[in-house]
């Protein structure tokens, strides 16, 4: 029984092969995942039509398939996998001791490109080496640990009857060319389009977290207890944001041709870190959910997002996007828009800094806020006032619950 790709969702006609679950020859059952495929969009598993046996591989890990194209084949086991598609002989099993070539295909689908292009050019075996990565995962830095421990090993041993230059000289200088997943081109042409169309300005302010990290602190065992879920800082942050849209609406607008668009509603967009890029999940009619059912919705997308099971219909639509570069330590940076939105804010790493309170000099937790605009729709005044009201309500968080 042939294996389709399948429909992918709206305007998508074409996807790239990440990679296979199954090697050709083995038992698959149906339903059980086989390939996992990248669009510009989300990466999705091909499940098994049929119980049986991978017969056929007709395409290779990187090439690019169109719409009801057959990926491969479940019935009797063939000796060569199907060369269509520019595909390649299917990888040797790295558990004998076969030695591997000088560019091998390797068998362990979780090591990087890189990875197994240093494996080939040292000719290495990958199971000789300690791996350290997550979930015992193969990694640049564990090869070059072995090569430098085998060199001077290799130095030890014959240091009284060779010179320095009669050495093995071991790669160490390496570069890598790696194809651009169909995720990271699509960033860029979004990021790239920003650029080009949008008249982006970006305003500063600063928060003083004290109150948020007070009222956090106190209820954060009763909140989770009773709602599930941990009280995190994005609550906050979002219900400032969807107050002051409402507040200052041509935020929350996007330009159609001649005409603004203002909406009454807030898609709010969650920037997420994965292994394969930034993605944006949306939180729909984010102003009408209560503090535990956004820490429960962003929770729940930054998970799926990370595992690579969002779906179209979770990246589309945003009003307003949210992005949290303190997480990952940024202290101060000017967020891109992500179109055809006209702005998004930057939530940065909290520091305590010496500031002055009433003629007196005292340390304060603070976080520098950003706030990137399109200046074609958005006044400059609007955009100080939409960062001054996020500081009043984080400041002074009252201000959320009474709606003031």
């Amino acid at each position: 029984m042939d294996i389709i790709v399948p429909q992918l969702g709206e305007s998508i006609t074409e996807a790239t092969v990440a990679r296979w679950l199954k090697k050709v020859g083995e038992k698959v059952s149906e339903d059980e995942p086989l390939v996992e495929l990248e669009t510009d969009k989300v990466t999705l598993e091909v499940n098994a039509p049929s119980s049986g046996t991978l017969a056929d591989i007709a395409f290779k890990e990187g090439v690019e398939v169109q719409i009801g194209a057959v990926l491969g084949e479940i019935g009797e086991s063939k000796a060569v996998a199907s060369d269509r598609g520019s595909s390649e002989n299917i990888t040797p099993d790295l558990n004998t001791s076969t030695e591997i070539s000088d560019k091998p295909a390797t068998e362990n689908l979780s090591m990087s490109p890189a990875v197994r292009k240093m494996l080939g050019d040292n000719n290495l075996n990958p199971h000789q080496i300690p791996a350290t990565g997550k979930g015992g995962r193969l990694t640049k830095a564990d090869i070059l640990g072995y090569l430098e421990e085998r060199e001077n090993s290799s130095s030890s041993e014959d240091q009284d009857t060779l010179s320095a230059s009669d050495l093995p000289q071991i790669k160490l200088r390496t570069e890598e060319r790696v194809r651009m997943t169909r995720l990271r081109k699509r960033i860029a042409e979004r990021l790239k389009e920003a650029q080009n169309n949008a008249a982006i300005l970006t305003t500063f302010n600063e928060v003083d977290m004290t109150a948020v990290l007070r009222a956090r602190n106190k209820y954060r065992e009763t909140f989770e207890k009773k709602h599930g879920v941990r009280l995190g800082f994005m609550s906050f942050f979002a219900k400032a944001c969807i107050g002051a849209l409402q507040e200052i609406p041509a935020v929350n607008a996007i330009i159609d041709g001649e005409d603004i668009v203002y909406r009454n509603y807030v898609d709010l967009g969650i920037a997420v870190g994965t292994d394969q890029g930034l993605v944006v999940p949306v939180l729909r009619d984010a102003n009408l959910k209560s503090f535990a059912e956004i820490e429960k919705s962003v929770g729940e997308l930054g998970k799926r997002a990370r595992a690579g099971d969002l779906a179209i219909q979770d990246l589309t639509g945003g009003t307003f996007t949210i992005t949290n570069g303190g997480v990952y330590g940024s202290l101060l940076s000017t967020p891109i828009i992500n179109p055809p939105q006209s702005a998004i804010l930057g939530m940065h790493k909290i520091e305590e800094r010496a500031i002055a309170i009433s003629g007196e000099v005292v340390i304060r937790p603070m976080m520098y806020l950003a706030l990137s605009y399109d200046h074609r729709i958005i006044d400059g005044s609007e955009a100080v006032r939409f960062l001054v009201r996020i500081k009043e309500c984080i400041e002074a968080p009252e201000r959320i619950l009474f709606d003031i």
